[in-house]
């Protein structure tokens, strides 16, 4: 059962119970089911509880969707909130309680904070408590300070143990991008493969058989006026019956030439699969095949790029991806809820993606300002112009070779 909870909710759980367990003695005592010596602690006051209540309020709201979510300024002020929340239960309690929430704390550092900054939060908040040892409890320096690395072990441990969770989490994520990445390409490579199969074998069907054919065609043609009687009779239906096979040949090299095309929407896919913590809206058009495996492999790695991006920069829960056709090309805008920058800085993922478009003619603009996320165009042209020029040319040629070869026939 534990299993099906995810570690970040666990955590969660183990921190509030250990709240409601601190909670549990002061209500205890401020009802008075329990008694102790002279030097029992006492009910705690009003103060005390609504720090108690504070605490538990601040925790629940930062340990929502832990590890996922974008963490604000809001979330480092009530961080510190919870931070004195824990010593005013300490202080007005008069005990060692307060120090038991700020282990739960430390807890929390690893997943909010960077490793320098949590360090530092963590040295702070365990020795922000050598006054309430001092003053609050009347302990003398040299005990308060016992006290202090004593509860300061616990926190550490737990710091720890936290830490090394938050990466195993973080390699999680790695590898499932890097399995997310491998089903893609595998996609890919899976239809280039097919489209290089397809356009083999409509090759050979059109260089040996139809060229086969296109000659038979014409032999039975002057055998049907060398013959006479019956002989010319069967020598008519085969060669009636070679021209409607040369026909067949044609429709279907045409038939497997024009479905031979790459399927992006079978490549693109997998990668917007079971991202945390981001939402990811693709946007493919109705028939979106390609002809080039090299373009449809830039386009896969532009996709790519532009995910990694904004899972690691840009602390987004959405991101949109809206693929059209436009000019002779392929448009993609790309836009997130993220932080955004005024100044953003290209990267070397970014400078990469430049140079691929920029190897066949692409584009990619890039709009970004503080608190309204990145927007980008990547513009990728199917083909050039030469290339389609080229491409007019071959089919203008084949198609007056073969018209020339059905009248021969004929």
């Amino acid at each position: 059962m534990l299993s099906r909870i995810s570690h970040t909710r666990l955590l969660g759980y183990a921190g509030l119970f250990t709240w409601g367990m601190v909670g549990l003695p002061l209500l205890l005592l401020s009802l008075g089911a329990v008694e102790g010596g002279e030097d029992a602690v006492g009910p705690m006051p009003w103060q005390g509880w609504l720090a108690w209540g504070v605490f538990g309020v601040g925790y629940v709201w930062l340990t929502r969707s832990l590890g996922v979510r974008r963490v604000t300024l809001f979330d480092h002020a009530v961080l510190l909130l919870l931070i004195a929340s824990a010593i005013a239960v300490g202080y007005y309690n008069e005990s060692g309680l307060g120090n038991i929430l700020l282990t739960v704390v430390a807890c929390l550092l690893p997943w909010l904070l960077s490793l320098r900054k949590a360090l530092i939060w963590l040295f702070v908040s365990q020795f922000s408590t050598l006054p309430v040892f001092l003053f609050s409890l009347g302990f003398t320096p040299l005990v308060s300070v016992m006290l202090s690395f004593l509860y300061a072990g616990f926190s550490g441990f737990m710091f720890i143990t936290s830490l090394v969770g938050r990466q195993q989490n973080q390699e999680r994520e790695e590898q499932r991008r890097l399995n997310a990445e491998l089903r893609a390409t595998r996609a890919l490579l899976a239809e280039s493969v097919r489209v290089n199969e397809r356009t083999r074998i409509s090759r050979e069907l059109h260089d040996l058989l139809g060229h086969h054919l296109t000659a038979l065609s014409l032999n039975l043609e002057v055998a049907s006026h060398l013959a006479d009687g019956k002989a010319q009779e069967h020598v008519s239906q085969a060669h009636t019956l070679a021209k409607l096979l040369l026909s067949d040949v044609r429709e279907a090299v045409s038939q497997i030439r024009d479905s031979d095309a790459i399927d992006m929407a079978a490549t693109l896919l997998p990668l917007a699969d079971n991202v945390p913590g981001l939402r990811i809206d693709m946007q493919l058009p109705e028939s979106f095949l390609l002809d080039d495996p090299e373009r449809a492999h830039v386009l896969l790695r532009c996709t790519q790029e532009i995910i990694t991006n904004v899972v690691r920069h840009a602390q987004a829960t959405n991101l949109d991806l809206h693929y059209r056709w436009h000019d002779v090309g392929v448009l993609l805008q790309a836009s997130d809820n993220g932080r955004g920058a005024d100044d953003a800085q290209a990267g070397n993922g970014l400078r990469g993606m430049r140079e691929r478009l920029a190897a066949y003619g692409g584009t990619v603009e890039v709009e970004s300002r503080s608190g309204a996320g990145f927007r980008l165009k990547v513009y990728l042209p199917v083909e050039q112009a030469g290339e389609q020029a080229i491409r007019a040319l071959r089919l203008a040629a084949a198609r007056s070779v073969e018209g020339g070869a059905g009248k021969a026939a004929a």
